[in-house]
């Protein structure tokens, strides 16, 4: 039967085949997405094995697995202060089949040029962990608690020196922030840039500095062997792990900081059904114990925000960081 509307002629069985081809699309395009994932994955981390990057994505991979019946491998793509990582990950086809680990650098390096990647270069998955930064020194320093350290930088600018990573890394932000909070400037405790916290945490027990800002996390072994002592945590709230140490803000200080932390994320433009079954697939393997546990335990934090609340958090995190490398003099 042909029928005539609006001066188009509709024939009816054409009409049924279409739309029996659409039902039949649709239920292929269901069927292909929950074959995925259908092989191995593999998560890149842009920092090298041992590390605190690689030591939650190692630790969140190996209960992923389980969540998503495939195998999720971790590859280390270093170099170029985390450059090389990021960029692989952002280059990668946004199949849902490469997924990476992007750090705080991803909100920092775009402000001193030195590449364009931001964050918004990601499908972001889950906030996995936060590890804001401790304010340690040597177990022998003649101050009792952070107030005594900012009278000694008040009395003596320019004479206490701080390091925990290279000019213009997270830790020397948290440093530029935490002077700032108390009134100083930050050549009141002038920088010593290293390779990172191990190397600077053996610098100030040999004296060559009297301050590190780092994670508690990679600080911590130190402090339980009482060769250190951690002053305040520039957190929110204290760590279950070190029960002890005061926050800036139970200290009158009101600064706090994210400090370093981990987003589970996919390359830009990642298919919704796959971003929310991975998202789903995250929040089910953080909540394992054999993954949740022997974190804390080292000191990190565990954290989850996905979705609207993960985009504001990423957004905030290189508003801040902007702000802070431009009155360091390091951004453009």
């Amino acid at each position: 039967m042909v029928l005539l509307r609006l001066g188009v002629v509709v024939d009816r069985g054409i009409v049924w085949i279409i739309g029996l081809l659409l039902v039949t699309l649709s239920a292929c395009q269901t069927n292909v997405e929950r074959a995925y994932p259908s092989r191995p994955l593999t998560v890149i981390v842009p920092w090298k094995a041992g590390g605190g990057t690689d030591t939650t994505t190692r630790a969140l991979a190996a209960v992923l697995q389980d969540e998503l019946g495939q195998p999720v491998n971790v590859v280390n793509r270093t170099g170029g202060g985390g450059i090389v990582g990021h960029y692989a990950l952002s280059q990668a086809q946004p199949d849902g089949y490469t997924l990476g680990a992007i750090t705080v650098e991803i909100t920092m390096m775009h402000w001193t040029g030195l590449t364009p990647l931001d964050y918004t270069d990601y499908s972001p998955i889950a906030l996995v962990t936060v590890n804001p930064s401790a304010i340690t020194v040597r177990s022998d320093a003649p101050w009792d608690n952070v107030h005594d350290l900012i009278a000694a930088l008040r009395e003596n600018p320019g004479t206490l020196t701080a390091s925990g990573t290279s000019l213009g890394g997270i830790w020397d932000l948290c440093r530029i922030g935490f002077l700032e909070a108390v009134g100083l400037d930050q050549s009141a405790m002038p920088w010593v840039p290293s390779q990172g916290a191990a190397p600077a945490l053996q610098e100030l027990l040999a004296g060559g500095v009297d301050v590190v800002t780092s994670a508690l996390a990679e600080a911590d072994a130190l402090r339980r062997a009482g060769r250190v002592r951690t002053l305040a945590l520039m957190a929110n709230e204290r760590l279950s792990v070190a029960p002890d140490v005061p926050t800036l803000k139970e200290l009158g200080i009101d600064y706090a900081s994210e400090g370093g932390w981990m987003v589970l994320a996919a390359p830009a433009n990642l298919p919704n059904a796959r971003l929310e079954l991975l998202r789903v697939a995250v929040w089910n393997a953080s909540r394992q114990p054999e993954f949740s546990v022997p974190l804390e335990r080292a000191g990190f934090r565990l954290q989850h925000l996905t979705g609207d609340a993960l985009q504001s958090f990423l957004r905030e995190e290189d508003d801040r960081n902007g702000i802070l490398l431009n009155e360091a003099g390091l951004a453009l």
